[in-house]
C-alpha cells in the first residue's frame, strides 16, 4: 500500500475522532436547554439531537464545507507533507476537545480546528499558505481566515441579542398567560430543540467534511473541491455518534450554571441559537453550537434579571474562548514538530 494512500486513510480517521469530539461537546449545548426545563428527559433528548443532527449535514448542503477547505493552501507542498499538517492541525483541534471536556468547559471546536490548523502550517510550511482573506476585504468580501473569524466574533453577539430581545417579546406576549402554558412550552421546545441540531448538523459537521475533501484533494484522490457523498455520511454518522454518547460535565455548567432555565427561557434560547446558526450555514460561515447556545442564554437570562446570571461563570466560559485559538496553534505547532521529529528517527 503507498504511503501516501495510508496516511489519507489515517487522517481521516482523525477527522472522524475530531467529528466525534465535536458532538460530544456541543451536545451538551442543545439538550443542556431541554434538561434544565424539564422539557424531555436526558434519553430523549439525546435521540432526538442525535436524529436531527445527522439529518443536518445530509440535508444542509456543502458551504460550511467550501469555506473551511479553502483557507488554507498546501497544493505547493508534497503530498506526504501536505497531509501531514492537516493531520497535525486537526490533532491539535482533538486534544484541545478532550481537555475542555475533562474540565467540564464548553469550548469552540470550531476555534480549536482553526487555531490548530494555522499552528500546523506556520509550523510545517510558510504564513503564505493560509489564505487569511485580507486582500479581499477592500473589495467587500468575506473569504478565508478572516470570513471564518468574523463569523465566530460575531455569532455570539448576535445570539445574546436575539436572546435578549426574543425574551423581553414573549415575556411580553405571555405576561397574561396561565400556569398550564409552560406544558406548551415544553412541548414546543421539541421543535425548536430539533431545528437547533439539523443546524448544528448542518454547520459542524461540515468541517469535517470540509478537511477530509481537502485531505483527499491534496493526496491526490481527488481533481477538485467537491465533496463527496460517501464524506457527507462518514461525518454525518461520526458527529451523531458523539452526540449520542453526550457531554454530561458540560451539560451541568450550560443548563445550570449560566442561568435557571425554565420552559420559556429553553424555547426563546433554543429559537434563537437556531436562527443564528441556520443563518451562518446559509452564508457558509462556520460558528460555534458553544458559543451561540452559551451567549443566547446568557441573553435571555439578562433581559429578566440580570443580577440573577452567573456572570462569574460567563466570564470563566469566556475565557476559555478567548485562550482556544492561540493554544490550540501552540498545540499544533508542537504536535508537528513533534511528526517531525518521529520522522526524521525514522
Amino acid at each position: 500500500m503507498e504511503p501516501i494512500l495510508v496516511l489519507v486513510i489515517f487522517s481521516i480517521l482523525v477527522v472522524i475522532v475530531f467529528d466525534f469530539t465535536n458532538g460530544m461537546h456541543d451536545a451538551s449545548n442543545m439538550i443542556a436547554t431541554l434538561v434544565a426545563s424539564r422539557a424531555m428527559t436526558p434519553a430523549q433528548s439525546l435521540i432526538l439531537v442525535g436524529g436531527f443532527t445527522f439529518l443536518g449535514p445530509i440535508l444542509g448542503g456543502t458551504a460550511v464545507a467550501d469555506t473551511i477547505g479553502g483557507f488554507v493552501d498546501l497544493s505547493g507542498l508534497t503530498e506526504l507533507v501536505s497531509v501531514s499538517i492537516v493531520s497535525c492541525g486537526m490533532l491539535a483541534a482533538i486534544a484541545w476537545n478532550l481537555l475542555t471536556w475533562r474540565v467540564g468547559l464548553p469550548s469552540s471546536s470550531s476555534h480549536a480546528l482553526v487555531g490548530g490548523l494555522i499552528g500546523a502550517v506556520l509550523m510545517g510550511a510558510n504564513a503564505s499558505d493560509i489564505h487569511w482573506g485580507l486582500d479581499e476585504i477592500r473589495q467587500g468580501r468575506l473569504v478565508g481566515v478572516f470570513k471564518i473569524i468574523t463569523a465566530l466574533l460575531i455569532s455570539p453577539l448576535i445570539g445574546f441579542t436575539m436572546g435578549f430581545i426574543l425574551h423581553k417579546f414573549m415575556r411580553l406576549i405571555l405576561r397574561a398567560a396561565a400556569p398550564s402554558a409552560n406544558k406548551k412550552l415544553r412541548r414546543a421546545q421539541w421543535v425548536t430543540a430539533a431545528a437547533l441540531a439539523f443546524a448544528h448538523g448542518t454547520n459542524d459537521a461540515q468541517k469535517g467534511m470540509g478537511i477530509i475533501t481537502l485531505m483527499l484533494v491534496l493526496g491526490g484522490f481527488l481533481g477538485d473541491f467537491s465533496v463527496p457523498f460517501w464524506v457527507i455520511l462518514v461525518s454525518a454518522a461520526s458527529i451523531t455518534i458523539g452526540t449520542l454518547l453526550g457531554g454530561w460535565r458540560i451539560v451541568r455548567t450550560v443548563g445550570f450554571g449560566i442561568y435557571k432555565l425554565g420552559p420559556l427561557h429553553g424555547f426563546d434560547v433554543q429559537l434563537a441559537s437556531t436562527a443564528v446558526i441556520f443563518g451562518a450555514s446559509i452564508f457558509g460561515g462556520p460558528v460555534s453550537t458553544t458559543h451561540v447556545v452559551s451567549t443566547a442564554i446568557m441573553g435571555v437570562g439578562a433581559s429578566e434579571h440580570p443580577r440573577a446570571v452567573r456572570w462569574f461563570k460567563a466570564k470563566e466560559i469566556v475565557m476559555v474562548w478567548l485562550v482556544t485559538i492561540p493554544f490550540t496553534a501552540l498545540f499544533g505547532v508542537v504536535i508537528y514538530g513533534l511528526f517531525e521529529l518521529l520522522s526524521s528517527a525514522l
